[in-house]
Formats: C-alpha cells, sequence, structure tokens
C-alpha cells in the first residue's frame, strides 16, 4: 500500500463534499470514503479521510491510485475564486458562505459518469440511483464488498438488450453503448471543456443536464453545469412565480459563466433548504 498527506487546494471540507456520495463503487462512513478505482482495466482499492487540520490522508495500492484518489475528492481543483466571486449573490450567496468547502465529488471514470447521466434522467433520483447500482454490479464483480467503476469498455460490452432488461429504457441503452463503442471516454479528459461537450451533444439522447454531469463529474469541470434539471425548473418557477419551460431556466446559471458547474450545485442546495427566498405560494406551483 501506498499512503499520502495533501493539503487540498483552497478551502475544502471532506465532509460536505462526500455527503451522500455513497454508491456502487464506494462508501462514505464516518468520515472516511473507501472505493474502488479502475485503472488500465484493473481494480485497486483506496480510501481516503480528513485530518484535523485540514489535510487528507490518502492510501492506495499504487501512486496511480493516489492520483486518482486526488481527482475523486477535487483536492487540486481551488474554487476560491468562485468563493470570492459569489458569496454575495442574490441566489447562492447564502449557501456559498455555508458550504465554504464543498466541491462536488466525481467518479473514478468518464464512463461511469455517462452512466449516471443516461439513468439520472428519470424523474425519480433513487430510481435512478438504484438503477444506476445494477448496472455497475452487472458490469463486474465485486471486490473488497465494492464494484469496479465500469470503464468504457465494460459498457461497451453490454448489448443494449441487456441494460433494457435492467431496467434501462431502450432509447438511453442505445445512446450509452453506442457513445461506448465510438469513442473512448477517458480520452475527453485531454480535451478542452467546450470541444468534449460539443462532442457528447452531437449524440442522440444527451441533453444539456447529461453533457454536465459527465463535464463536471467525468472530467472534474466546472464550466458546464446542470442545466435544465428538475430543481433548477422548480426554482425558476418558483422565482416568477408560473410554471416554466425547461430552456427559461438556463438563464439562471449565465451570471456565473466558467463556474456554472459549482453554481448549480448551490443553486440546488440553497432551494432545497430553503436559503433562496420565493414569492409565497410559489413552491406549490412548483412542485
Amino acid at each position: 500500500m501506498v499512503e499520502a498527506t495533501v493539503k487540498p487546494k483552497g478551502p475544502y471540507s471532506l465532509r460536505l463534499s462526500g455527503r451522500m456520495r455513497g454508491d456502487a463503487t464506494r462508501t462514505v462512513r464516518e468520515g472516511v470514503v473507501r472505493c474502488l478505482l479502475t485503472l488500465d482495466g484493473r481494480a485497486e482499492a483506496a480510501a481516503g479521510w480528513q485530518n484535523p487540520d485540514g489535510t487528507v490522508r490518502i492510501r492506495a495500492e499504487t501512486d496511480a491510485g493516489i492520483e486518482r484518489m486526488r481527482f475523486v475528492l477535487a483536492l487540486d481543483d481551488d474554487h476560491s475564486e468562485f468563493l470570492r466571486r459569489f458569496s454575495d449573490d442574490a441566489l447562492i450567496g447564502p449557501s456559498v458562505r455555508r458550504h465554504r468547502g464543498l466541491r462536488p465529488m466525481r467518479t473514478a471514470t468518464v464512463a461511469h459518469a455517462l452512466l449516471r447521466a443516461v439513468c439520472g434522467q428519470l424523474i425519480q433520483s433513487s430510481e435512478a440511483r438504484r438503477l444506476e447500482r445494477r448496472i455497475v454490479a452487472a458490469a463486474s464483480p465485486p471486490s473488497h464488498g465494492l464494484h469496479p467503476p465500469p470503464d468504457t469498455r465494460a459498457l461497451a460490452a453490454f448489448a443494449p438488450a441487456e441494460l433494457r432488461r435492467l431496467g434501462l429504457h431502450a432509447r438511453r441503452a442505445a445512446t450509452l453503448v453506442r457513445l461506448c463503442r465510438t469513442v473512448e471516454l477517458e480520452r475527453l479528459r485531454d480535451l478542452p471543456t467546450a470541444q468534449a461537450a460539443a462532442r457528447l451533444e452531437r449524440e442522440r439522447g444527451l441533453g444539456p443536464w447529461s453533457v454536465g454531469v459527465v463535464c463536471m463529474q467525468g472530467l472534474g469541470r466546472y464550466e458546464r453545469g446542470l442545466a435544465r434539471d428538475l430543481g433548477l425548473i422548480k426554482l425558476c418557477s418558483a422565482l416568477r412565480g408560473r410554471r416554466v419551460e425547461a430552456w427559461e431556466s438556463d438563464e439562471l446559471l449565465e451570471p456565473y459563466g466558467e463556474w456554472a458547474g459549482l453554481a448549480s450545485v448551490h443553486l440546488l442546495l440553497a432551494y432545497s433548504q430553503g436559503l433562496i427566498t420565493v414569492r409565497a405560494g410559489s413552491r406549490e406551483l412548483a412542485a
């Protein structure tokens, strides 16, 4: 085993970033993130926890595992500029101040982020999470009580009909398999965000929300937000006092520019926690 102590760049809280982030590939319990990584087609166990002095201790089997955990935990992506610019923002300011150390935790592979995006197109998030778990479990056998994150090859090996039997809609299954068979998804890490997003947007079945999930969780980029998330549509409706079309919610993210991804997380968090003032009765309208 290899261990490293990492000082996160900028304000960082593993407690906030890891809250409710468990899945088939990792657990978050008592402040410790335990997960399996997929590196060059092999599975590797790793763990991370934050020390009282703010540093993060990482344990993995190889140096490559240490580096991937740094990415998964978002330790090197300083968001201090975001805090400076938006701590007093009318919409997200209260959430930014309350959750200064929050950075969205990432998936270990881009393919896993794509799977999450496709499953997440379901209306019910709880069912989307269950569906994702079933597909991850079917993609590879467990090790250390967890399943390796699926890579492009693992998902490309499915036939669309197999994914349909697991519960994925036929059209979404076809989109997932087609993309995994035609693109080496991990290579998207080498492209600028705009170029990577454009490549994904050419695929039938992937909209702005799905691309935002892949960019944030798979590529670790903040430029693209969770556009047209149902929560953002409800927030926009509540702010305007009427039901809005999905595209109208895009205006919520426009002021945040290259930080739209992180801003979308705080918009959803602030709305769910009642930190955004909306018109009386408008929450019922948006429901």
